[in-house]
């Protein structure tokens, strides 16, 4: 299974949430994609398995996930101490395209991912260019010295709306961030009913 790189909009408007980030398409067709979309405003009543496939496709999208990993990273999840579901956030969150999105090194995590692979990723001094690699909380994620000056990146940094995460630190002269603890659920801000999920894989 190859990974997802049609229009963005589509999928937004299937799960009627901006998982990519803003748009404006959304605000326009209060509708699913596709011919039929206008004629399936108020939809019919989804089973439960629908609603929970649909919570989990969800959650694949927005951190650009596959099947199999996101099913490795549900039975990692399933070993860790604490709530599934929180966990299974989290390992998402600790990915280090993901967290090179957060610092706002990259406008989407698709970018980012293409700036891990193609080694413009620094982490504690190495060049890491595997996208799904884990942090560790203390771990330091920065732009590779040759790399600080390319357009991507700058143009992301300086467009960027400046948020910023109780657990990353960022340092913009050096362009280097730090992983400083795992993030607990009220800190996470993706619009994912991670219950669903555990649900779902618990059938």
């Amino acid at each position: 299974m190859a990974r997802y790189t049609g229009p963005k909009s589509k999928i937004a408007r299937r799960f009627r949430d901006p998982i990519f980030g803003p748009d404006k398409s959304l605000d326009k067709r209060q509708y699913g994609p596709g011919q039929h979309g206008p004629n399936k405003r108020r939809g019919g009543k989804q089973s439960e398995y629908a609603i929970q496939l649909t919570e989990k496709q969800k959650a694949k999208y927005t951190y650009g996930i596959l099947e199999r990993q996101f099913s490795n990273l549900f039975k990692k999840a399933q070993r860790m101490k604490g709530i599934t579901g929180e966990n299974l956030l989290q390992l998402c969150e600790m990915r280090l395209d993901n967290t090179v999105f957060r610092l706002g090194i990259a406008p989407s995590r698709r970018a980012a991912r293409q700036l891990v692979t193609h080694r413009h990723i620094v982490v504690n001094g190495d060049v890491v260019n595997i996208p799904s690699y884990t942090l560790r909380i203390g771990d330091v994620v920065s732009v590779r010295e040759k790399s600080k000056s390319l357009e991507a990146i700058t143009s992301s940094l300086t467009t960027s709306t400046n948020k910023r995460y109780d657990w990353l630190d960022w340092d913009s002269a050096s362009k280097t961030g730090k992983f400083l603890s795992i993030p607990s659920r009220d800190m996470i801000p993706e619009n994912i009913k991670e219950q669903l999920i555990v649900e779902l894989y618990s059938k």
